[in-house]
């Protein structure tokens, strides 16, 4: 072997994986380049001692792969150490990818409820396949209240947590087949509309929004997120762009497994508003205002911590880990 010529053909692959080892922070594709660099430089370097023994251009080589291979095999920083940037970086910007799905799927909702609201309210023959009239006045007289004083406020608040965030798990987790998420929105407007025209056929619209509105401000916020986030991973397999299918789902998938997580914690305090705010015998401004606080809240964090988190280069990807005090972005 012509150790020089080797080493000047080489070179600049050496200098580029030097580079990338020396790097603070490495996005997604350079990680990947990275390992591929790490494995051709390994190649050539067996060849280098294979031919030549101990050189000073295989001892420099060794070097950069020793850097290079540190960044994908270090320790991993405290699980405990990263909470802080899950919650303040990560998990905003997730969500904040989200935000225009999630406002469409909110107007879709709303307009296919007011619509199937409308239609249920002026066909008496809608409401009477609903139930006969003295079950659909018990519904809108005492069972629509008394559903949110039926259980202790601490039982009431679990079962309602649990209840949504399975139901924002399986927006999420089957979001790929395409046909569940539409079905679960379809369901829930036709759901709302439906309540909404027995409890207005009864005169009880009033009663209607001032039991939905403290909670479901944030409630309904947090299942349209889930249902963006299920339609985002099918349109990623649907059209991957530049990436292949696989990266694609891979790499949206555990950004929306970050949502996933994250909206567990939000369900769990429109939970605890269903539970404990909306049986209340507060003042409705009381109870709809302590909603809209919590509504305002969610949209500042996804919205502004979210906005500032994806525009320093957050991704909301769960791959992306911390080796000492050094990051890698993985694909």
């Amino acid at each position: 072997m012509d150790l020089d010529a080797y080493t000047a053909a080489h070179r600049a692959d050496w200098d580029r994986l030097t580079e990338l080892g020396a790097r603070r922070r490495l996005s997604g594709a350079q990680s990947d380049e990275l390992i591929e660099r790490y494995q051709a430089g390994a190649t050539q370097l067996s060849a280098i001692k294979s031919a030549a023994g101990s050189t000073l251009e295989g001892d420099r080589l060794s070097v950069g792969l020793s850097r290079a291979r540190l960044r994908f095999t270090g320790v991993s920083a405290n699980v405990l150490a990263q909470i802080p940037r899950f919650f303040v970086a990560q998990l905003p910007a997730a969500l904040y990818r989200l935000r225009w799905l999630t406002l469409a799927v909110a107007v879709v909702t709303f307009v296919v409820a007011g619509l199937y609201a409308v239609w249920a309210y002026n066909d008496p023959r809608v409401l009477a396949n609903l139930g006969t009239d003295a079950q659909l006045a018990q519904v809108a007289n005492e069972d629509f209240v008394g559903y949110y004083s039926s259980s202790p406020a601490a039982s009431f608040t679990g079962f309602v947590w649990t209840n949504n965030a399975w139901i924002a798990a399986q927006c999420i987790a089957f979001g790929i087949v395409g046909v569940y998420v539409p079905f679960i929105i379809l369901q829930n407007a036709m759901s709302l509309g439906t309540t909404a025209a027995i409890m207005f056929a009864y005169d009880k619209g009033d009663v209607f929004f001032f039991y939905i509105a403290p909670h479901g401000l944030l409630e309904l916020t947090a299942i349209f997120v889930a249902a963006a986030g299920g339609l985002l991973i099918f349109w990623a397999w649907i059209a991957p762009g530049a990436r292949t299918r696989g990266q694609a789902l891979a790499e949206d998938g555990r950004a929306l497994f970050t949502v996933a997580i994250g909206l567990v914690f939000v369900l769990l305090v429109s939970g605890i508003i269903e539970g404990f705010v909306t049986s209340q015998p507060w003042p409705w401004p009381i109870k709809i205002g302590i909603g809209a606080v919590a509504l305002a809240a969610f949209l500042t964090y996804m919205i502004v911590l979210g906005g500032r988190a994806a525009r320093a280069g957050e991704t909301g990807d769960l791959s992306e880990f911390e080796a000492g005090s050094t990051r890698i972005y993985g694909a």
